[in-house]
């Protein structure tokens, strides 16, 4: 079996508070995106993991992917499989492409031997898995709190417009991140902000990571901005990694971008 694990944005990003058990309390509106890894799935007599693509840097048993399947074989008794993960998005990015392969590998284990687990066990699986996990069961428009596991489905369609990927140079860590921020309670609540007309997310839909880690990766300011000087609606850094998005109402053909490894446009809806 094979699948097309995608990516999500982050459209606004709150950090509201430090929790006893080390974590935060977040806000955000998390965006399916069509930008995909490739994750196959065989039965086979040992389990196996293949990476292929861009390299995967860590154990065996430190992959999300492998998390999933322990996790579905510890309560189903489901054997062996061999995945094969060729990896697509960057790390780093703030895109939870890793958090996508997990629960897609929920999803098809799930598919594959007929076991007939609901979407609800499924969200609390990825829960147990990673903070994003969750949100790509359902994989649909979601106003997200808590860790990142309190999710409400919203009508939120950006379809129609263009959204312009960019990788720079850089990958920040998702620790460090948070160990620099500073929660705090929005002034605006997220869920209402969202409403708003696109053109003026702008002035009023913020990444809190963004005033944290910008300092030290100046670059990420200049490409923002860069980002509206070539006409974006609206651009912001992507959860806590280092990709940015801008929200472009028409492709803009020959668009080049500095200290951008990579940028590519992906269509909306």
């Amino acid at each position: 079996m094979i699948s097309f694990p995608n990516i999500k944005i982050n459209i606004g990003l709150n950090i509201l508070a430090k929790r006893l058990d080390g974590y935060h309390d977040i806000e955000s509106v998390f965006y399916p995106i069509n930008y995909t890894d490739i994750l196959e799935i065989l039965p086979y007599k040992r389990f196996e993991f293949v990476n292929k693509g861009l390299l995967i840097d860590c154990q065996v048993e430190q992959n999300l992917c492998y998390k999933a399947w322990k996790l579905v074989d510890d309560n189903y008794k489901i054997g062996a499989v061999k995945i094969i993960l060729y990896k697509n998005v960057p790390f780093g990015s703030g895109l939870g492409a890793g958090s996508a392969d997990a629960a897609f590998t929920l999803k098809m284990l799930n598919s594959m031997f007929n076991l007939g687990i609901d979407n609800e066990t499924l969200i609390k699986y990825a829960s147990q898995i990673g903070a994003d996990c969750a949100f790509f069961i359902n994989n649909k428009p979601a106003f997200a709190r808590g860790i990142g596991t309190d999710l409400l489905d919203i009508e939120l369609d950006l379809s129609g417009n263009y959204l312009l990927l960019c990788f720079p140079n850089i990958s920040v860590n998702t620790a460090n991140a948070y160990k620099n921020c500073k929660p705090h309670l929005p002034e605006q609540n997220l869920s209402k902000l969202i409403n708003l007309p696109i053109q003026e997310w702008k002035n009023n839909i913020k990444n809190d990571f963004e005033a944290s880690i910008f300092p030290d990766y100046p670059i990420l300011s200049t490409i923002k901005q860069e980002l509206y000087e070539k006409g974006a609606v609206y651009a912001q850094m992507s959860g806590s990694g280092s990709a940015l998005f801008g929200i472009f109402p028409k492709k803009i053909k020959y668009l080049r971008l500095t200290n951008c490894r990579e940028i590519m446009w992906v269509g909306i809806g």
